[in-house]
């Protein structure tokens, strides 16, 4: 050896020198003829025993090292331990004789054992081993006990919560079952519980039914934690009922929906849309529309909350994006892949179609597997936390957290809570500082989703998306219909415009559809619909649409046509439908309500207050060809970032 190099000779006679650390490192590496290097002490299991088991196994490390090497451990030395004149047996005996005078009956062969247990393990050797087995969850029960109780407890994760007694009785009935009445010793009463609570730390098996559900969801961590190094990189998406009570319209109450975009990489909510309960695919598709555009300043908001007041690289961006000029503090995030449950919403054609067309990859959660999109799940929290728990008609989480005639305390209408909630993720949610946002070089200190944006989007750049009116269009649901002489005939409506008659009995020329045509139509407002022809969208209106005083939704359709079936009046006839749904709406509007109408005046509410709040997305685009689109009142709204004065000359 000279210094960290070693100098091997071969049994040829050949020589290699090598480091020692590679050497040593070496998995066949071996020093010969060497004594066994006794083992490190396990201290962290020895802290776990019991003093009294710990004290006697230290008293009996000193007995042993003082036969060993002849030298006590304070120091003292005697004569009938010196090894250079007494052999080991005599040594051995001589202590075993010791003890037998001090009332402690020890055996030569006991302290044999226990030498040779100290020379193999050091003092955890020494440890009594019936304290051990004592010491366990188990202890001395049958194993066959163990195991039926096990059982058991994994048979109560989807079983109403009882009581350890029901646990007892069954685990006992069990056992005779299996191996015969009185074969299986049983604990006593109180070991029993002890048992059963020891095996069920962490299950949650006699409390909250849906706590121990979701832990037994719970999934194994994976070995290597998903990380997003760059905005868009990773995108989750989740729908939830809101805990608070919104006015539909006077007198009906009901929740909203709320479907929200998070950034992984920076925290960001991208978009945030309230709908009455029953969220469609349509609201999703224009959820992704949204992440794409600017959120405009709003009239009346401060002007703290614009993007060139804050911490976001205005100036950059708007070289890039001109559509950043009237901008809120919210990063506009181009998603890559998005992350999604199983919900119909999300896997729907709508859905699947949208993110296709915008560039975006799907990634599913598993199955009953939350954890896949934690971060979504957990932001729905800090929503209720920071925001949802300060509005009136607040419900609570579930039925007992719920005050007392919260219906009462309901104020806010659906529109005027997206404009809060709005408000409240940009003033209230972007420059907050996260717990998981964290600066590299000063772990200390956590960044808010802003500061998170404008440190990654200088290292990963930002490439704007720009949408048109027609994308729009191509956002909303789609399905394949037949153009006849009286026009499109789609869930008992016929839609009819001049604009087809070059179409009608003719194939669309797309074999894999039969040789039908494409026909979109928004879920929210009915009283339409767009056909893609060869020579660009045309809007068809429904044939019955001056029968009807006001715009309705597709449930509003069906709710008319239960009321119809209920009275026994054909509910596919298209004249007996307006009726019903005029009627509907009408009565949904003024005066009281009776007992049998109010699903239809719940279901009228949700149709109009959906219809008034779906709105698409602004963009810079140019407007839709005013010869693309036959009707005037049908134009959909072109895309452009809002203008605060150009809107109120409009009103004026």
């Amino acid at each position: 050896m000279s210094g960290t190099s070693v100098r091997l000779r071969a049994g040829d006679g050949v020589e290699t020198v090598v480091l020692a650390a590679y050497l040593m490192g070496s998995a066949d590496f071996e020093v010969v003829g060497s004594e066994p290097r006794q083992p490190m002490t396990p201290f962290g299991i020895l802290d776990s025993l019991p003093e009294s088991a710990l004290a006697t196994a230290r008293e009996w490390e000193q007995h042993i090292i003082e036969i060993t090497t002849g030298v006590a451990p304070d120091g003292a030395r005697r004569a009938t331990y010196d090894p250079l004149t007494r052999t080991q047996h005599e040594r051995d005996t001589a202590k075993a004789a010791e003890l037998t005078d001090a009332g402690r009956r020890v055996g030569v062969r006991t302290l044999q054992r226990l030498r040779a247990n100290y020379a193999e393990q050091g003092l955890w050797g020494l440890v009594d081993q019936r304290v051990l087995r004592e010491s366990t969850a188990v202890g001395r029960v049958d194993e066959r006990v163990v195991t039926a109780v096990r059982r058991e407890l994994d048979a109560q994760t989807g079983a109403s919560t009882g009581t350890r007694s029901r646990v007892i009785r069954r685990v006992s009935k069990a056992l005779e079952e299996e191996h015969g009445p009185d074969v299986v010793p049983l604990p006593g009463r109180s070991t029993f519980y002890a048992l059963i609570e020891a095996l069920s730390t962490g299950r949650h098996s006699f409390a909250s039914a849906v706590t121990r559900r979701q832990a037994a969801n719970r999934p194994a961590r994976p070995f290597t934690p998903t990380l997003a190094a760059r905005p868009g990189e990773q995108i989750q998406i989740d729908s939830t009922p809101l805990d608070v009570m919104v006015v539909l319209e006077p007198g009906v109450l009901s929740r909203a929906d709320l479907t929200i975009a998070v950034d992984v990489a920076t925290r960001t909510i991208c978009a945030a849309v309230l709908r009455p309960v029953g969220t469609k695919a349509v609201d999703a598709a224009l959820l992704l529309a949204r992440m794409l555009v600017p959120e405009p300043m709003r009239p009346g908001w401060s002007a703290t909350l614009a993007m060139s007041a804050s911490r976001l690289p205005h100036d950059r961006l708007m070289s890039v994006d001109e559509r950043m000029a009237r901008a809120a503090a919210k990063p506009v995030i181009v998603a890559d892949t998005i992350t999604i449950d199983g919900g119909n919403v999300f896997i729907s054609e709508t859905f699947t179609r949208a993110c296709e067309r915008l560039g975006i990859s799907i990634q599913r959660a598993r199955k009953r597997t939350p954890t896949d999109k934690a971060i979504v799940e957990a932001t729905f929290g800090s929503i209720n936390t920071l925001w949802c728990q300060h509005l009136p008609g607040y419900t609570g989480a579930n039925t007992s957290r719920r005050g007392e005639r919260v219906d009462e305390q309901a104020v806010w209408t659906i529109p005027e809570l997206q404009e809060l909630l709005d408000e409240w993720v940009i003033a209230g949610w972007q420059p907050r500082p996260h717990d998981s946002l964290r600066d590299p070089d000063f772990p200390r200190r956590a960044l808010s989703p802003n500061d998170a944006y404008a440190a990654m989007v200088a290292a990963a750049g930002y490439l704007p998306v720009m949408l048109t009116g027609l994308d729009y269009l191509e956002l909303l649901p789609v399905t394949w219909r037949a153009i006849n002489d009286y026009g499109i005939r789609l869930d008992y409506r016929t839609y009819d415009a001049k604009a087809l008659e070059p179409h009608r009995r003719q194939p669309s020329g797309n074999a894999a559809k039969r040789d039908l045509w494409e026909v979109h139509y928004d879920p929210y407002d009915l009283s339409q619909v767009f056909v893609r022809t060869p020579n660009g969208w045309v809007t068809a209106e429904w044939t019955h649409k001056p029968m009807v005083s006001a715009p309705f939704a597709d449930f509003t359709w069906r709710e008319a046509r239960r009321l119809l079936a209920q009275r026994g009046v054909d509910d596919t006839d298209e004249t007996n439908i307006a009726r019903a749904l005029d009627d509907l709406l009408t009565r949904s509007e003024n005066g009281p309500v009776r007992p049998n109408e109010r699903a239809g005046r719940r279901a009228a509410a949700r149709g109009r207050v959906a219809a008034a709040t779906h709105r698409p997305p602004t963009s810079d685009a140019e407007p839709v060809e005013p010869t693309s689109i036959e009707s005037v009142e049908a134009t959909v709204i072109p895309f452009g970032i809002f203008d605060a004065a150009t809107e109120a000359e409009k009103w004026r």
